[in-house]
């Protein structure tokens, strides 16, 4: 079944842009006609249209000729919600200097920790965001706004846009985020408003569906490896030395994926999408000692969401955001190891390196810097030609206007038959199945 991709649009667009104006007359409009095909391949889309069914396809993201919102009128909104990711303070200088300097939107409030500062009794006063005050904040991590996880009563909400004259809402964060952001439009829907919701996809795991990554994935992987690399120089320091990473990855391997093959000296790399058992024969364990035989010392890198079926966990506990609590399978890992080679009375030397806040709280790299700017930029695009309950992405190395409904098809996860996990699994020499 293919899915609905149309984006939803708040009603005719009748202003002309200023982007013609004003020395910028190279200005290349999109048209909302102006599609990217979802899958590149070629056979797929002959098939398709053998069938005479157009293949599923996203709307191009760019500016449009003709806005819904008149700037000059227009009141915008930025909140950022959920954990931190490197990049957050790119994507809001962006959104206002696009809305400021490209389209003389004057007015642009920032909610303080997220979805609270839409709920009036936490009582978090709204920033007033000017070009001027956020010239340097890309320097930094984090996010200026502030940000906390957990849903809130959208009617609620509503009404603080209305009564603060919001008419655009960027909304920063990940699935639970958009989910949040989709309830908001669902609200404003059936109050027959014309309000805009665009969502940017925050996610440090790489992990939302039909975006080719998403910001602060690369600055993320690129601290990694430098926790890596610092797990080889200490497994090499002593006899059987052994260095235990954790990076963040819940539900996919792409961080502790793309450490590994950075990273050069990786031996075993344990992600989510691909199980493994500790004991017997062809298990981590027995595999870790023959490693040390072999060459004695190794580097292991865990994602915190692989081996949750080897943790005594609830698997019916969630935190704040609605997901799954898991165990931590780093310290898991590191008495398990501990305890196996101390019963063989083999001695070694286990360092355990957890970076994960260290990772996601540094100012983005400069790549991540352009690509924050590009979805920012895109996202304000679309919010003043009036689409609305949709997200900005890259898909294909082109920026695509996405629904928001399009989060809750699952999750991207590293395919284990696919070209990365292959690649991984050649780097490291580790053994296809851990069994």
């Amino acid at each position: 079944m293919m899915l609905n991709t149309d984006i939803q649009s708040l009603g005719p667009a009748q202003f002309r842009s200023p982007l013609q104006h004003g020395g910028l007359a190279g200005v290349r409009f999109c048209q909302d006609g102006d599609r990217v095909l979802h899958d590149h391949g070629l056979a797929p889309a002959e098939s398709a249209f053998r069938h005479h069914e157009a293949p599923m396809s996203f709307e191009v993201a760019g500016p449009r000729e003709r806005l819904f919102f008149e700037p000059a009128k227009t009141t915008a909104g930025i909140v950022t919600c959920g954990g931190l990711c490197p990049g957050l303070n790119d994507v809001i200088r962006s959104l206002v200097m696009a809305l400021h300097g490209r389209y003389q939107v004057t007015r642009t409030y920032g909610f303080r920790y997220g979805y609270q500062g839409l709920i009036p009794r936490h009582g978090h006063t709204p920033m007033i965001l000017r070009p001027e005050a956020l010239s340097g904040i890309h320097a930094f991590g984090g996010s200026i706004l502030g940000t906390s996880r957990g849903p809130q009563d959208p009617a609620v909400m509503v009404d603080l846009l209305e009564e603060m004259s919001i008419d655009q809402l960027y909304v920063v964060g990940g699935d639970g985020t958009l989910r949040g952001a989709a309830e908001i439009c669902e609200e404003i829907a059936r109050r027959g408003l014309k309000k805009s919701v665009i969502g940017i996809p925050k996610t440090i795991d790489n992990d939302i569906q039909y975006i080719d990554k998403s910001f602060g994935f690369e600055t993320a992987f690129a601290e990694a490896v430098k926790a890596v690399q610092s797990a080889h120089v200490e497994s090499m320091g002593s006899l059987n030395g052994i260095g235990l990473v954790k990076l963040m990855g819940r539900d996919s391997g792409f961080i502790t994926s793309y450490a590994t093959l950075a990273g050069s000296a990786v031996n075993f790399a344990l992600i989510p999408e691909v199980p493994f058992q500790l004991e017997g024969s062809r298990g981590l364990l027995e595999a870790l000692r023959y490693q040390l035989a072999r060459q004695k010392g190794a580097v292991i890198v865990v994602a915190e969401g692989a081996g949750q079926n080897l943790l005594p966990t609830d698997p019916n506990a969630t935190d704040a955001s609605g997901n799954r609590r898991m165990g931590d399978i780093g310290l898991f890992l590191k008495d398990r190891i501990a305890e196996f080679f101390q019963q063989r009375r083999i001695e070694i030397t286990l360092k355990y390196i957890d970076p994960s806040y260290i990772i996601r709280s540094v100012p983005a790299s400069p790549q991540d810097n352009v690509y924050c700017s590009r979805l920012a930029q895109n996202a304000v695009h679309a919010a003043m030609a009036g689409k609305t309950n949709m997200l900005v992405g890259r898909w294909h190395c082109s920026y695509v206007n996405l629904p928001l409904h399009l989060i809750s098809h699952g999750r991207r996860k590293v395919d284990p038959h696919g070209e990365l996990w292959q690649s991984v699994l050649e780097h490291t020499g580790q053994p296809a199945q851990l069994y």
